[in-house]
């Protein structure tokens, strides 16, 4: 009997443990499985945050870059436009100019066909009614 109350107390020993490490791998994976949700939420949380921030940068860079481009749009408008003047008034004087030789040419020329003229019509007078009519 002695044998049967030992094998007894062993057979609850070992159910007992069995029990036991059940529970312990049941708990186990409950731990694991939360870890793994926390571990997943703060990655997400994490990812939010970076997004977010890359998103603010991007609008504020973009800004930036845009407000430089019209400013140097700006710059290079004005400049051709000054430099469009300044074609434009030189073209302006240098019209006058030449305008201004083509008549003096011109009035030289038409006194030098008349005084030729005289000439060869004329060759006896001796007098320069050009110069008077200047």
């Amino acid at each position: 009997m002695k044998f049967a109350s030992i094998l007894f107390l062993a057979a609850v020993v070992c159910v007992g443990m069995a029990v036991a490490q059940d529970n312990s791998a049941k708990q186990d994976m409950k731990d694991a499985g939360h870890a793994t949700a926390t571990g997943a939420k703060d990655v997400g949380h994490a990812t939010k945050t970076g997004a977010k921030d890359a998103g603010n940068a991007t609008v504020k860079t973009t800004k930036k870059v845009s407000n430089a481009t019209v400013d140097t749009s700006k710059k290079v408008g004005n400049a051709t436009v000054d430099g469009s003047k300044k074609v434009g008034d030189a073209t302006v004087d240098t019209s006058k100019k030449v305008g201004d030789a083509t008549a003096t040419g011109a009035k030289d020329v038409g006194h030098a066909t008349s005084k030729t003229t005289k000439k060869i019509f004329h060759p006896d007078d001796k007098s320069d009614s050009t110069k008077a009519s200047q």
